[in-house]
């Protein structure tokens, strides 16, 4: 029984081309990232959040990231990230270090091993990466790529204060 008051709208189902094109994005993207997880746990024991995790590190100034920082960019709750911190300290590759200006605020700060582990896994990853996308792909497939992404990202992430994002979970 139809529950919904009579002036409900009704819902805009995808055409068949459209729900052609989002089943095959779905399909690529679960296979991308189980493809990507795979090689990572393989060559370096870790998945595919946990380098990226390390790879932000890396690219941050003084090899550190305030906790939420490294949340947002990550695209994660606070919760997962400080269990994924939590491993990644127990193998020795990240270290926690409290803020000095805020007694809450902790910083990751990628170790010395940390690092080399990244030098030793990067290599095997991006190979992993070019043959499952980029190779496939011509340059100008690339760039529309791209630019898809790039717009379904910016309409994804609100700027207004009180969004519902991960990292402010």
């Amino acid at each position: 029984m139809n529950t919904a008051p009579a002036s409900a709208e009704e819902p805009r189902w995808l055409t068949e081309e459209e729900q052609r094109v989002w089943r095959f994005y779905m399909h690529a993207t679960t296979l991308l990232e189980d493809h990507l997880d795979r090689q990572l746990q393989r060559d370096a024991g870790m998945p595919h959040i946990y380098y990226g995790l390390l790879v932000k590190l890396a690219e941050a100034p003084q090899l550190r990231l305030r906790m939420t920082e490294l949340a947002m960019h990550a695209k994660i709750t606070r919760s997962r990230l400080s269990h994924a911190i939590a491993r990644l300290e127990k193998n020795g590759w990240v270290r926690r270090e409290d803020c000095p200006s805020d007694k809450r605020g902790q910083f990751a700060v990628l170790t010395d091993e940390g690092r080399q582990v990244l030098r030793k896994t990067a290599p095997g990853h991006v190979a992993a990466v070019r043959n499952a996308m980029f190779d496939r792909l011509t340059p100008e497939q690339q760039k529309s790529l791209g630019e898809i992404m790039q717009i379904v990202a910016e309409g994804l992430q609100p700027n207004e204060a009180g969004a519902d994002l991960p990292w402010l979970r």
